[in-house]
């Protein structure tokens, strides 16, 4: 019986759950505009054999559809913490450009570039140790923190749609990234 409090005690005493890759701790929820968004799924995004961020998907209800996860209502957020030790702005606007490019067609790429240039003017040199944030909302915006600090707001559900498609989409930044957000096995 004495175990059994023990154990009881223990179970009421531990933190909520969290999910810890390469030393970034994601919580299992996070509250986007009132309402409690679950963990995904997260993983590593690596290039050329270098670990460049964790990247967290957080969704209403679970996905493991890309495609469902990227058409599903809002809101819904992704999170980069970055674990490279420095990334110049010029590549991070670069892989941004080219992630919506290869996930989008001809047509819907141009009508998206006034939006796209909007928004990699929000970001400047990355070091180790920043995060991003991408809050999907309701009301078709997507809301932009960078490094702790909101650094704008663009509108459009083709931009919400296009911006998760360089995670998800057909042709992701990342396979391996996208397999773990959507915990693919």
């Amino acid at each position: 019986m004495i175990r059994f409090i023990f154990i009881a005690m223990l179970l009421l005493a531990a933190p909520a759950w969290a999910l810890d890759v390469e030393g970034v701790v994601l919580p299992d929820s996070v509250v986007v505009d009132g309402k409690e968004l679950m963990l995904n799924g997260a993983g590593v995004r690596t290039k050329f054999f270098f670990d460049i961020y964790v990247g967290a998907l957080y969704l209403s209800a679970p996905a493991t559809n890309a495609e469902a996860a990227i058409a599903g209502n809002p809101p819904k957020r992704v999170t980069m913490d970055i674990l490279y030790g420095e990334l110049e702005r010029r590549k991070l606007t670069d892989g941004w450009s080219e992630g919506f490019e290869k996930n989008q067609s001809e047509k819907a790429f141009a009508d998206l570039q006034a939006r796209l240039k909007l928004f990699n003017a929000m970001f400047s040199d990355t070091h180790q140790g920043d995060q991003f944030v991408f809050d999907f909302l309701a009301d078709g915006s997507t809301r932009v923190t960078l490094k702790g600090q909101q650094a704008g707001v663009i509108e459009g559900v083709d931009f919400q749609q296009a911006l998760l498609a360089v995670w998800l989409g057909k042709k992701p930044a990342d396979k391996d990234l996208k397999s773990a957000m959507l915990q693919e096995h």
